[in-house]
């Protein structure tokens, strides 16, 4: 990867003498950043482009090997060059040229990698705009120019947005040390470029602009395992899909809450918006973490101070009232009639000292863990004298915390912004986006406080695998896509869920004699793989207390059924011990395409569907991390002990939603979604049951594929 993104040689595969054709502005681009490493044109015909020397082809290169090649010639010729500069021991490929997967021509593009992959070498696209290196002054892309020097590096699976975003970096000061295209991602993808610019040197922070990614764990580790702060704006988070899953996890998932759930786990910030993306990264990249919940505004102004309290609530960061010792110094540093609360208005009249004063204070105080620094234009004040006292106040203190800043003004203001952020403050346009960047710096903090703790499977589930797969292998025999009521319970049981004890019985006197067996009062409800919704086929009945009851019942049950489905296949009546009322619950799972079996959580029973307060987590994981998921739905309340209820059993539900995530990555290969839907959880130290659950396995028919399109 170093040969990609600090080559000291590069071939142009495709180079021309035509003005404005690719061949030749990616020839002329390098030229214009001063590349400079070895240059090497490759053209049949030219004798030289742009006045730099060509080669017909680049075994003709003098050199023994060259670090990376850019390929601009037509697709049909891509894989023939590929494998020439292979065998002159090219180790970086990076290929612009397009029609490739992006149009359905998926053959060449593996061909490609497979060579690369076998001289040792990686490829960069296909369908890629190209490299803009800052650190070794590389413009390996048709973008006009090398973007506004920084410490953010900007990946991209849109060449479009990173053309558009390559100017926009000089307008707004947001310093790049690179900006990387992804495109098709046939082989180098997201998870590869942060395991590199994780340790490059130039990098501070990493921006992603994701339409998909490939690899879900790989970059779930990336992330995990990256020392650098990320920031991700995921595109397309609209259908999933979803709307033609069988069980309610399904109807449930969908690409927002997944990815959500994998940038969480991946300890990537997540932006909702391109302007979110660029105002974070770029405070990511010049400040360090805000490692409490403490904002200081310092305004002079008392309306974008307003704006700045309702911005902070929506960012994640509330402002708090400052503790009055706080309050008594700040006091010193503005007239009689300014406000030392929070925000603390200094008021017009302070001028540049009152700011230098007032924030050398919050950067010394321990109550202080974020700063916001706002200043409204006037008449009696000059932007540059701010920006100048701003500096000296945070270039003085001996501690350093996070801070940003937010100028309301003309092109005065402008300019003395400039000075700030050219000082590494980052300053901003107006008061959301300045709290938003101060969220996503305390996002950060956040992430860095929560270690992550690998996943172990249960020491009682040596032998549970083994248990569900010959569960599964008897559907499997039967032709069947989906478990019945007994045979999911069994999974979970293998798993040692609580569930209620549960007999199948296939007669009146059988369902008296189980019933009898449970003890009563029993639910009974019908089994056939064919009616899934059980309620809905008048398929349950439940309180059942004696033995008239249930003979009754059985027989009812069987014709409610058959007269929802005449076709169904009735396995039994399965005879349950009746739960006690509690929480209903729900905990299911989707296998998804991108990130494999992902565990969803949310208050259960027949409104979840309309309520849809769920939230996702990635398998596996631990307990630990159970109990910070569970808090994450709206109505976590109900079970934490709200309007004076006894708080419920959230340690074994915790636990249950834990060992659930290892049942899923353990059957990943056959399980394409479960339910466990009711959950009802009991008062504080009580337990819970599983008191119903559906076990979905992935199809035995062959999928279809639909080809992608471009960007």
């Amino acid at each position: 990867m170093d040969r990609i993104f600090n080559p000291t040689s590069i071939a142009i595969i495709g180079a021309s003498s035509k003005p404005n054709s690719i061949g030749n502005l990616v020839v002329q681009n390098l030229i214009d950043s001063k590349y400079t490493g070895k240059l090497f044109p490759i053209n049949p015909t030219a004798p030289d482009i742009n006045g730099i020397k060509a080669y017909r082809t680049i075994g003709e290169v003098p050199l023994e090997e060259i670090d990376l090649a850019v390929y601009t010639v037509p697709a049909k010729f891509v894989v023939g060059c590929c494998r020439e500069a292979a065998a002159k021991r090219v180790k970086g490929h990076v290929v612009i040229t397009s029609g490739f997967s992006e149009v359905g021509n998926h053959a060449e593009e593996e061909e490609m990698v497979r060579i690369a992959h076998a001289s040792g070498g990686r490829i960069v696209g296909p369908n890629i705009v190209g490299l803009l290196l800052n650190s070794c002054n590389a413009n390996a892309s048709f973008a006009p120019y090398l973007p506004y020097r920084g410490g953010t590096a900007l990946v991209s699976q849109s060449g479009a947005l990173l053309i558009a975003l390559d100017g926009t970096t000089f307008l707004r000061h947001f310093g790049c040390s690179s900006m990387v295209s992804l495109g098709n991602m046939a082989d180098v993808d997201f998870a590869d470029t942060i395991n590199y610019l994780s340790h490059d040197a130039s990098t501070q922070c990493i921006a992603l602009y994701v339409e998909g990614v490939k690899n879900g764990r790989a970059f779930i580790d990336a992330g995990r395992q990256c020392t650098k702060p990320i920031i991700g704006l995921k595109s397309g988070v609209s259908a999933h899909g979803a709307a033609a899953a069988a069980s309610h996890t399904g109807s449930l998932a969908g690409a927002v809450k997944i990815y959500d759930a994998a940038f969480n786990q991946a300890k990537v910030i997540r932006a909702m918006d391109l302007e979110e993306l660029l105002v974070s990264s770029q405070a990511l990249s010049m400040q360090p973490p805000m490692l409490g919940d403490n904002v200081l505004v310092i305004t002079n102004g008392g309306g974008i101070g307003v704006l700045s309290t309702d911005s902070a609530e929506f960012c994640g960061i509330p402002l708090k009232s400052a503790p009055q010792d706080l309050q008594d110094l700040l006091y010193k540093c503005m007239p009689s009639f300014g406000s030392p609360k929070n925000p603390v208005d200094i008021t017009g009249g302070s001028g540049a000292k009152g700011y230098e004063d007032s924030i050398g204070i919050a950067l010394q105080h321990p109550w202080v863990h974020g700063i916001a620094v706002l200043y409204c234009e006037t008449a009696v004040t000059t932007p540059m004298a701010i920006s100048e006292a701003i500096e000296r106040a945070y270039k003085n203190s001996p501690i350093k915390k996070p801070m940003v800043c937010c100028y309301v003004g003309g092109k005065l203001s402008v300019d003395a912004s400039y000075y700030l952020m050219d000082k590494a403050i980052p300053v901003y346009a107006d008061p959301k986006s300045t709290m938003c960047a101060l969220g996503a710096l305390r996002k950060y903090g956040q992430f860095q406080a929560r270690p992550y703790v690998p996943f172990t499977p249960f020491p009682d589930t040596v032998t549970s695998k083994a248990k569900a797969m010959a569960i599964i292998a008897g559907a499997r025999a039967q032709g069947r896509d989906l478990l019945t009521e007994p045979e999911s319970k069994s999974v979970f049981v293998a798993y040692n869920l609580p569930v209620p004890k549960f007999l199948v019985a296939t007669s009146e006197d059988d369902a008296v004699a189980k019933a009898n067996e449970i003890g009563y009062p029993v639910v009974m409800k019908i089994v056939s793989p064919q009616i899934i919704h059980k309620s809905d086929a008048g398929g349950v009945k439940v309180n059942i207390r004696d033995d008239a009851t249930a003979r009754l019942w059985y027989n009812k049950i069987r014709e409610n059924a058959l007269a929802y489905n005449a076709a169904a296949d009735i396995h039994g009546i399965i005879v349950c011990s009746m739960a006690d009322w509690g929480k209903e619950v729900i905990v299911g799972s989707v296998n998804d395409s991108t990130f494999g079996p992902t565990v969803m959580f949310g208050m259960g029973g027949i409104f979840v569907e309309v309520l849809k307060d769920v939230t996702f987590r990635v398998a596996p994981f631990t307990v630990e991390e159970a109990r910070v998921m569970l808090p994450e739905i709206k109505c976590y309340p109900m079970l934490s002990g709200a309007r004076g209820e006894k708080p419920r059993d959230v340690e074994a539900l915790a636990v249950a939603v834990s060992r659930i995530s290892q049942l899923v990555t353990d059957l990943s290969d056959e399980v394409a979604e479960v339910d466990a839907n009711p959950i009802m959880v009991y008062e504080q130290g009580q337990g819970i049951f599983v008191v119903d659950g559906r076990i979905i396995l992935k199809s035995s028919k062959p999928a279809t594929t639909t080809p992608t399109h471009g960007h």
